[in-house]
């Protein structure tokens, strides 16, 4: 235990963010590095439970009052040696993780969790400043070949796993760069580019192979794929996105989140020269409360639009946990996220009714404000509301994977939700299946958890220990 009364000599620290009015002129990341004697204050809050329920909250099972002793002990590389012992990319999830880690800490019963992402940023961008973060190829190959298709954090865990078990692994992906979500998905004002590009560089030195702009099934086919592989990962995430189906949905303006995302993170990358669906000088409303809608409120921001409304179909949650959501769940309160204290407005609790257009063009939304009755939504009558806006983006969540090709050729068994089927392995001999295309869309830690998790399967086929 780092200092037995490190919880009641410090508070939990607050977001280290950059002023709003600085940050919304640019495309940087809005978190920024925490003070070496901070970050090692905060370890010190670390109880160092009997029970740690903050490593059973964590999908990785990140070893996390180990490595707070040690930050707080001043012993950085042991915390690194430990946190990347069970998590190929804390760069990643100390910046993009609602860390449900921290909810289920014991000091969150009062509401006041250690700080277990920010130590993880602050470790990893410690290791990489020390050189600690070095290549290590395997020593010896097997001569197995295995093809990963996808390139996002399950895609890339799975392929980490895989080359240090010594199989030889080219990973396909379908966009010009590789990084699958964190590069096209994820705003750069959340996590740079450069943060994935330095980790790319590091795996390829280790023996990986990237081949990117492959549209696979299509040239090459999965089943030529399959045959030219002794083992083949699907981790194509969840792309497909859920729809608003409300009359006026064809109207011009109507924009999928995904894909005013994915367009200025190409803008931002120098992949294309201007954003096709702009919103600067526009009334933009955004469907959905989720991260993703966050996303594009802050995106909307930087462009310069005319005003931002961000709304929920549901209710808003309570600012404390209610008693049906106690402790160590996942704590289901009202949060702001960096991008909604940077502006725009908020609703909830109101249901899409209809759109409404003028030459084709969408000028406005109407809906009817609901309220949950005996678990259900119901309106409320004299409710009904117009809303003003010239775009609308659609962050409504993900409905799976597109199956295309996947069960044509492949013949790849599907789930009673979409999403393809299997405990990493599939109904087709040799074909694995990992992240949100297993699961459905989640976390980006589950992504990283589910592809070690699948690679552990796949290894274990290749080598014959046990049937996968």
């Amino acid at each position: 235990m780092g200092k037995p009364t490190g919880f009641l000599e410090h508070d939990r620290a607050h977001a280290h963010r950059r002023p709003v009015p600085d940050r919304l002129r640019d495309w940087q990341e809005v978190e920024t590095d925490v003070a070496v004697s901070e970050t090692r204050d905060q370890a010190g809050r670390c109880m160092d439970c009997g029970v740690p329920f903050c490593t059973q909250g964590c999908p990785l099972g990140n070893p996390i009052p180990d490595f707070a002793d040690a930050v707080y002990r001043d012993r950085w590389h042991d915390a690194y040696r430990q946190l990347a012992s069970t998590n190929d990319f804390p760069e990643f999830t100390g910046r993009i993780c609602p860390a449900p880690c921290e909810g289920s800490c014991v000091l969150n019963i009062d509401n006041a969790p250690v700080t277990i992402e920010s130590l993880e940023r602050a470790i990893a961008e410690r290791a990489f400043a020390e050189g600690w973060v070095v290549p290590h190829p395997p020593a010896r190959r097997t001569g197995k070949r295995v093809a990963v298709v996808g390139s996002g954090p399950a895609g890339l865990a799975a392929a980490s796993q895989l080359n240090q078990a010594g199989h030889t692994v080219i990973v396909y992906e379908a966009a010009t760069r590789a990084g699958g979500l964190l590069r096209y998905g994820i705003p750069d004002f959340k996590l740079g580019k450069s943060v994935i590009d330095r980790r790319l560089d590091v795996m390829r030195a280790e023996g990986i192979e990237f081949r990117c702009g492959v549209s696979v099934g299509r040239d090459p086919t999965w089943t030529q794929l399959r045959t030219d592989h002794d083992a083949l990962v699907l981790a194509i995430g969840a792309q497909r996105a859920r729809d608003l189906d409300v009359p006026g949905r064809d109207l011009a303006g109507v924009i999928l989140a995904m894909d005013f995302l994915t367009a200025q993170n190409e803008v931002v990358g120098r992949e294309r020269p201007s954003h096709p669906a702009p919103v600067a000088g526009k009334h933009v409303i955004i469907l959905g409360g989720g991260d993703t809608g966050s996303d594009c409120l802050g995106t909307a921001l930087r462009h310069g639009a005319a005003s931002t409304t961000q709304i929920e179909l549901m209710p808003p949650p309570p600012l404390v946990r209610a008693t049906d959501n106690p402790w160590p769940q996942w704590p289901l309160v009202f949060r702001t996220s960096s991008s909604q204290e940077e502006g725009g407005t908020r609703a909830f609790g109101f249901r899409t009714t209809h759109l409404e257009g003028a030459d084709g063009r969408l000028v406005a939304l109407h809906g009817i404000k609901v309220e949950r009755r005996a678990g259900q939504l119901v309106d409320i009558p004299g409710t009904e509301m117009r809303h003003p806006c010239d775009a609308l983006i659609l962050a409504l969540g993900f409905t799976g994977p597109d199956p295309r090709g996947l069960v044509d050729q492949l013949g790849i068994r599907l789930d009673a939700r979409g999403n393809i089927d299997g405990r990493y392995a599939t109904n087709v001999p040799g074909v694995f299946v990992a992240g949100d295309a297993r699961r459905g869309a989640s976390l980006v830690v589950w992504a990283i958890a589910e592809g070690r998790e699948c690679a552990r399967a796949v290894d274990a086929r290749l080598r014959g220990l046990r049937a996968a």
